[in-house]
This record gives C-alpha cells, sequence and structure tokens, in this order.
C-alpha cells in the first residue's frame, strides 16, 4: 500500500531581498496619541512599536517605559502624540 499525500504542506520561505530588511511589528505614527499607542501596544503583545513617518519609512522607535514615562509626567494631555514625546534619530531605528 503506497501512502499518498492529498493535501500538500505548505514550507516556510525566507524572505529574501529588501522583504528580509523590513522590520517588523506594529507601526505607529507621530501624530498618534499616547492612549492610542499604549492600547497598540496591549494589544499587541509586542515589547516596542515602530514610529513611521508619513511615507511609511520607520525612523524611530517607542517602547512602553517611554509611554508610561509621558503619560505620568505634568505635561501629559489626553491629546499628547508621540511627536511630542520622541526624538527620532532616523533610519536607524534607535532613539
Amino acid at each position: 500500500m503506497t501512502l499518498v499525500e492529498t493535501h500538500p504542506r505548505k514550507t516556510a520561505r525566507r524572505p529574501s531581498g529588501a522583504a528580509s530588511l523590513r522590520p517588523s511589528g506594529p507601526h505607529v505614527w507621530a501624530d498618534m496619541t499616547v492612549e492610542v499607542a499604549l492600547s497598540v501596544l496591549d494589544s499587541s503583545r509586542a515589547g516596542q512599536l515602530l514610529l513611521c513617518d508619513e511615507d511609511g519609512r520607520c525612523t524611530g522607535t517607542v517602547s512602553r517605559a517611554e509611554l508610561s514615562a509621558a503619560r505620568g509626567s505634568a505635561r501629559y494631555t489626553d491629546r499628547t502624540q508621540l511627536r511630542d514625546i520622541v526624538h527620532s534619530s532616523g533610519p536607524s531605528l534607535s532613539l
């Protein structure tokens, strides 16, 4: 008796080229509020969010600690945006 595979298996392929250089994780934009960013971070269960510019290029990251510190500051309002708390350092994704 010969076994026949009726459902072909999908094999995982490693991304190549530009796709492998693309950072993964939740993306947020500078005009997003701190509260919304915290909500995205909670729902994604990620350690940090990738901060993107208007063209969709990643320009930095923001962590839960940074968002929590901003929310605890005296200058915080419910309209505080990420651009008010994050100082992007360019395409290196480091703050």
